[in-house]
């Protein structure tokens, strides 16, 4: 399993290599108030692909501590549940014992 994870890595990265040699040319990017950026094509692409996937990560990050917390609170609940549980389960014990 391992070497077909390598392979495919291995095959993904020389398809991305190619796609970046093929796209080497210069490109302008107009912003607001008269300002340009110029570079390759393939950085323009992979920077607004990592400050999406940023953007991405960091929209779902309340929601990902949300659901810890509430994690935490059902873990703490479920282990109260289980203790008062066995405690219910224990044989009473008796008053007095006749050792006669």
């Amino acid at each position: 399993m391992r070497f077909i994870s390598t392979f495919i890595g291995f095959v993904i990265f020389v398809l991305f290599f190619g796609f970046a040699l093929k796209n080497s040319q210069e490109v302008d990017l107009q912003l607001f108030l008269h300002y340009e950026l110029r570079g390759p094509l393939v950085l323009m692409l992979l920077g607004f692909f990592v400050a999406g996937a940023v953007l991405g990560v960091l929209a779902l990050t309340p929601t990902v501590f949300r659901h810890r917390r509430e994690a935490n609170k059902h873990k703490t609940t479920l282990h109260a549940l289980q203790a008062s549980a066995l405690q219910a389960n224990q044989q009473p014990q008796p008053d007095s014992v006749n050792t006669q």
